[in-house]
């Protein structure tokens, strides 16, 4: 075998792994390129915004659409500026009456400038779960526990624009604020549903007194009527005894004064009737 052949074959398998090492090498290198692009070009929905920090100074708000970060050199930071609704945790006051309730509530806040909301507050939104929880408080206190039950819509109202004034400066916006419940303590929800079946009961005897004397009203008018004409009186009587022996199948007994005074008023009627008939027919 010739002497360049021997030197072939010893630096065939040197070559092979020059190739296998820079395979692999540009391998790792395509990996680092797509990693690198990954991480660079971020695509913003149009619900959110990146405030960009380069060299940890502010550069500005991007998006919606493509961003291009450079790695090690920016640093983004995702603002979400949609609607957000925030729990507060049970909240126990003391209204301005002195009654200890626990409420209930939650935040509706959206972010509208981004840049301060990174800038001007460490974290906006526990910034305002503790500010909400304190501002719930002294609004309770400002107000009796019957303006709290009857007047919610209005108490959240103010409890909304004054969160609202104290978070502004942050790029915070509070849309709404609602109270969810209203928590009162045992022996007042039983004092006050015995209220309440107390203030039933009078309305109900107002309204059986209002009765009682309406009914009356028309006894005494039907009182005069009688009195003015015994006619009607005898004719009442007998339709009340007409009606009690259907109503029990019963043979009744009446005083002979009441029989003669019912038949002789009957028999007047009658001949009054007959003679008014026959003046008509006459004529």
């Amino acid at each position: 075998m010739p002497p360049y052949s021997v030197l072939m074959l010893m630096e065939l398998p040197l070559q092979i792994g020059t190739i296998i090492l820079a395979t692999v090498l540009a391998i790792i290198l395509l990996i680092i390129i797509i990693a690198i692009l990954a991480y660079s070009i971020r695509i913003v929905p149009e619900y959110q915004r990146i405030v960009k920090l380069r060299l940890g100074k502010f550069k500005g708000i991007y998006g919606p659409g493509i961003v291009f970060i450079i790695p090690v050199i920016d640093r983004p930071i995702t603002i979400d500026l949609r609607v957000l609704s925030i729990d507060l945790s049970s909240q126990r006051a003391l209204t301005k009456d002195n009654v200890e309730v626990t409420v209930d509530a939650a935040v509706y806040m959206r972010v509208i400038d981004a840049s301060k909301a990174v800038l001007s507050v460490t974290d906006y939104r526990s910034a305002t779960v503790t500010l909400g929880a304190a501002v719930l408080r002294d609004v309770i206190g400002m107000v009796d526990l019957d303006t709290l039950l009857t007047q919610r819509e209005e108490v959240a109202k103010k409890i909304a624009s004054i969160i609202d004034e104290h978070v502004s400066p942050w790029g915070v916006k509070v849309t709404a604020v609602a109270i969810k419940d209203i928590k009162l303590p045992d022996t007042l929800v039983r004092a006050m549903a015995a209220q309440a079946e107390a203030e039933r009961m009078r309305r109900a005897k107002v309204i059986l007194a209002q009765a009682d004397y309406e009914a009356s009203q028309m006894y005494l008018k039907a009182a005069e009527t009688y009195a003015k004409n015994a006619i009607s009186l005898s004719l009442r009587q007998l339709d009340t005894l007409l009606e009690v022996a259907k109503e029990h199948n019963l043979i009744l007994v009446v005083p002979s004064s009441l029989e003669v005074t019912s038949l002789s008023a009957l028999a007047a009627s009658v001949f009054k009737r007959s003679q008014e008939g026959s003046g008509t027919s006459t004529q």
